[in-house]
């Protein structure tokens, strides 16, 4: 075990693959020369060159296009968003071509991609650059979408995105890159579509991924000192999705909260709920409880900022809802 900031496992990772296979290559904005705009790339183009780490302009469009079209040739592209806002002005690439090329080809063609980089909010970058995005690329039948949470969780699954055969939508936490974490040594991967449980708990399941898992172990450890048993279980990867864990803890503890960064409508969450509901539907004591960020674009202003985003005290209100404490 090696004790890593969630930024170093996350570079280890990378380093690993293109030292293991020398048809995967980084590519994105900032990220040789200036070490990646979070520092995730850094010594990469030193290690690597030129050739295999390789800064691109300002133009997601043309490199996320590029990067497909490697991929469709034998490469193994990771391609870096500076922000998943940005990757907005790319969409049309990622899911009218990376998600269904393989489709459409007949299985001709394999689109071997990760797309990665910082997705939700931070602290006053406003409207635009708050986005949390899971729920649209999950939405896309051929890709498979993955958020983790911690630095040993980032490691294994971002290994594993690399090897994988279709695109992958890899969604970091942009609070998170400092975040500090015990890794495993060696060859460290997770299987897409193997959830964790993060905390046992017996009264009420908590489900979360991303960023807010700490805002759930938080909500957690003040529930615990009034008595509440809360089990977290995080999905690290929605799509695909492991429903088996989550039904497994929903049976055990009858009540549910659903706890994400995003908007509440057509969201990762509601699909969360919808699955609870078709297999856990007379194991429920009380109706599914959910936690989001509110209805709005992002304010700026970091008072608002504050009210809109998901907090402790919603998630502890909602899991005494459903436990019929509130």
């Amino acid at each position: 075990m090696a004790r890593l900031s969630y930024r170093e496992a996350l570079n280890q990772a990378m380093a690993e693959e293109m030292s293991r296979d020398e048809n995967v290559f980084l590519m994105g904005e900032e990220v040789g020369h200036y070490q990646g705009a979070y520092k995730v790339s850094q010594g990469l183009l030193q290690k690597f060159g030129e050739r295999r780490v390789i800064d691109t302009p300002i133009a997601e469009t043309g490199f996320a296009g590029v990067g497909i079209g490697a991929a469709m040739v034998g490469l193994r592209p990771i391609v870096e968003f500076m922000t998943w806002n940005f990757s907005l002005v790319a969409i049309d690439q990622i899911i009218n071509n990376a998600a269904k090329i393989r489709f459409m080809s007949g299985g001709q063609f394999k689109v071997p991609i990760v797309f990665r980089g910082p997705g939700g909010a931070a602290h006053q970058l406003g409207a635009q650059h708050s986005q949390a995005l899971e729920s649209m690329y999950a939405n896309c039948p051929g890709l498979k979408v993955v958020m983790p949470s911690t630095p040993a969780d980032a490691k294994g699954l971002l290994k594993t995105a690399i090897r994988d055969d279709d695109p992958v939508v890899f969604i970091e936490g942009e609070l998170l890159y400092s975040v500090q974490g015990e890794v495993p040594d060696g060859e460290h991967v997770i299987p897409l579509g193997k959830g964790d449980v993060k905390r046992e708990g017996s009264d009420c399941t908590l489900v979360t991924w991303g960023r807010m898992l700490y805002v759930a172990l938080e909500a957690a450890e003040a529930l615990a000192k009034e008595g509440v048993s809360v089990e977290i279980i995080d999905p690290r990867t929605i799509r695909p999705l492991d429903t088996e864990l989550i039904v497994r803890s929903v049976k055990k503890t009858n009540r549910a909260v659903v706890l994400e960064e995003g908007n509440a409508f057509a969201s990762v969450g509601a699909e969360v709920v919808s699955r609870i509901h078709q297999h856990c539907f007379d194991d429920l004591d009380a109706p599914v409880e959910r936690v989001t960020r509110d209805e709005i674009p992002m304010p700026y202003a970091l008072e608002l900022e504050d009210q809109v985003v998901p907090t402790v005290q919603k998630v502890v209100a909602a899991v005494k809802r459903a436990s019929y404490l509130a």
